[in-house]
C-alpha cells in the first residue's frame, strides 16, 4: 500500500498521500488513496467500509489528508473545512526567488476545459466564473545549485484548483518539477536535478477531533528529493 496511515481511531483516518497517487479516481485499474484505505478498513470489518473524502491533493502532490470513517465525523470535518478551522500548511520549492521574503498573492483563477487553472487577474470581468485565490508565503531558505531555488512555507485562504502552482507560476517563480505550469527553464532545471514530481507538500494539518473536540496537529517530512537540497 502506497498510502501511509499516520493516525486512525473510530472516527477518522489521517494519512500521507504519496506523490503520483490520486486521492480518488474513476479510472478503471488506476490505484488511488481511497481504494487503498477502503481495502484496509475492509480487512477489519464484515461490513462495507465507509470513508468520506474531506479534502484532496493534486495527483503529483504529496502530503497529509484526513478522512471521515462515519457520517457524523465527515459532517463535522467538512464544517471545519468550510469555516477555516481545519488548517493546512504547505511547503514548496520555487525556481527563482520571490521579490519579498514574505508576502500575499491575490489572483483570480479560471479553470478552463482542459483542467488547467489560468490566472486572469486584471481581466476577471471577462471571466465571470473566475474565483478569487489568496495565499501567503514565507521564505525558508535558498540554494543556488545549479540555479537559484527557494524553499517556502505556504498558507492558503482559498482552496482553488491548482491554486499554489498557478499563482506562483504567475508570480514568476514556478514550482520545481511542475510540468503543467513550469517554464522551459524550470522544466530543464527539474530534469537536471532529477525532480519528476511537483515540489509541493502538504506537510502540516491541524483540526479538532470531530467527536472528542481535542485539537490534533500532524506534521510530515517531504519525500520529494527537491526538499533534500535545503536540509
Amino acid at each position: 500500500m502506497k498510502t501511509r496511515i499516520i493516525h486512525e481511531d473510530t472516527d477518522i483516518i489521517v494519512a500521507w498521500k504519496s506523490a503520483g497517487l490520486a486521492t480518488q479516481t474513476a479510472r478503471v485499474g488506476q490505484q488511488d488513496m481511497v481504494s487503498e484505505l477502503k481495502n484496509h478498513l475492509a480487512r477489519n470489518s464484515k461490513e462495507s467500509p465507509y470513508l468520506a473524502v474531506i479534502h484532496r491533493l493534486d495527483q503529483p502532490v504529496e502530503g497529509l489528508l484526513v478522512f471521515g470513517k462515519n457520517k457524523k465525523a465527515a459532517a463535522a470535518l467538512t464544517a471545519q473545512l468550510a469555516k477555516g478551522s481545519l488548517h493546512k500548511g504547505y511547503e514548496a520549492v520555487l525556481c527563482g526567488k520571490p521579490a519579498e521574503e514574505s508576502g500575499t498573492l491575490v489572483d483570480y483563477l479560471y479553470k478552463d476545459a482542459q483542467s488547467h487553472a489560468v490566472v486572469v487577474t486584471g481581466q476577471q470581468d471577462r471571466y465571470p466564473e473566475a474565483k478569487k485565490a489568496v495565499l501567503h508565503y514565507q521564505v525558508l531558505g535558498t540554494v543556488a545549485q545549479p540555479e537559484l531555488l527557494t524553499n517556502v512555507a505556504v498558507q492558503i485562504e482559498t482552496g482553488r484548483f491548482h491554486q499554489i502552482r498557478a499563482q506562483m507560476a504567475h508570480a514568476g517563480v514556478p514550482l520545481l518539477g511542475d510540468n503543467k505550469y513550469g517554464t522551459r527553464e524550470s522544466l530543464t532545471l527539474s530534469g537536471t536535478l532529477g525532480v519528476r514530481q511537483v515540489a509541493l507538500c502538504a506537510n502540516h494539518l491541524t483540526l479538532c477531533h470531530p467527536v472528542t473536540g481535542k485539537e490534533l496537529a500532524f506534521t510530515g517530512e517531504p519525500e520529494n528529493r527537491a526538499f533534500a537540497l535545503f536540509h
